[in-house]
């Protein structure tokens, strides 16, 4: 009798032989999810026996049991209250403290450093953070943290002064995370009059030197910049935000040189002298920036820039220094700025 030879089967490929495997990993985040959410729910002020644990998880109550194990096994401290019929953790238990290194103990200094700049000295969290770790982390990284906040400091960074926008900021902040509308009375420079504004915020940015509130007004799909320190007063509404789930911030700036995005677009050229090449070479002013070195020392940088009124600021501080060579429009609006400073100072 012939045997009838059999296909053999190729043997599986890297990506089947990984699935079990990632399987296994996926089932594990699952588990620790379910862990931390049993832990959340006998932290919380509700009463959570086994039962309801378990119609709150979607889970047996079996698997609760395990859960409960899983955290007893971690060192939570878990009893089962007797009078209120509910599992609870110890109130005095207190997860351990974070395990900083050298380099997050830094940058937690020079985020708090940062946050004391007059301009940015409406939020008492960083220092806050700071003055906990020092107190619960281990005696080699409260050094790090006594001395960098002795030894760094941040100075004279001309920024808007938000002095008493606290409020303001604190009230953008709440809605951008309730997904509120806000509103309030704006002064506007470009107006004769202050504005009541009705807002939909999208974001909440630093940008140069002071803090913004992107978002579009009632009435106006359109989204726009207000600056956060001409509020005259802010509110948060009870009413739902309508915010585009696409809205992209870079998108928005477009390539404006700072904030406000002009209509047209310019390919800019300046040319500057080899007494201020190395200085205006030290900073990245523009996302598009280009810097070419001559050798004479002269430098050449171009950027690519969404209206004209903005840059021509920045660059009447580079006068004498600084050739525009393109565009014409530049030039002309530069050579305009000059004459009607000159006549104001004669």
């Amino acid at each position: 009798m012939v045997k009838k030879k059999t296909k053999q089967q190729a043997p599986p490929g890297p990506e089947v032989r990984r699935r079990p495997d990632r399987d296994r990993r996926v089932r594990q985040s699952e588990r620790m999810a379910r862990v931390l959410a049993v832990l959340n729910l006998i932290q919380s002020r509700g009463r959570y026996n086994a039962r309801a644990i378990a119609e709150e998880l979607g889970c047996s109550e079996r698997t609760v049991f395990r859960d409960l194990e899983v955290l007893e096994f971690s060192g939570i401290p878990w009893y089962f209250d007797e009078q209120d019929q509910c599992y609870r953790v110890r109130p005095d238990f207190r997860f351990p403290t974070l395990a900083l290194t050298a380099d997050e103990a830094i940058g937690q200094v020079l985020a708090t450093t940062l946050t004391k700049v007059p301009g940015l000295d409406w939020s008492e969290g960083t220092t806050s953070i700071t003055h906990k770790l020092s107190t619960t982390s281990k005696d080699s990284i409260k050094e790090i943290l006594a001395d960098a906040s002795r030894l760094m400091a941040a100075l004279d960074l001309k920024l808007v002064n938000h002095a008493g926008q606290e409020a303001e900021i604190r009230t953008a902040q709440m809605a951008l995370l309730q997904r509120k509308v806000i509103t309030g009375v704006y002064n506007s420079p470009y107006e004769p009059k202050s504005l009541k504004l009705t807002l939909h915020p999208y974001r909440l940015c630093l940008v140069k030197r002071a803090w913004y509130i992107i978002g579009h007004v009632d009435g106006d799909p359109e989204p726009k910049t207000f600056r956060i320190a001409r509020f005259k007063s802010l509110r948060m509404l009870d009413r739902t935000a309508s915010v585009p789930e696409d809205f992209d911030l870079r998108e928005h700036f477009g390539n404006a040189w700072s904030v406000y995005r002009g209509k047209d677009r310019f390919d800019v050229e300046l040319r500057f002298a080899s007494t201020a090449a190395r200085i205006v070479t030290e900073t990245e002013w523009h996302h598009t920036q280009k810097a070419t070195t001559h050798k004479d020392g002269a430098v050449t940088l171009k950027f690519v820039i969404d209206g004209l009124d903005e840059i021509v600021r920045w660059i009447l501080t580079w006068t004498g220094d600084v050739e525009i060579v393109t565009p014409r429009e530049l030039r002309e609006l530069y050579r305009r700025k000059l004459q009607e400073g000159l006549s104001t100072n004669t």
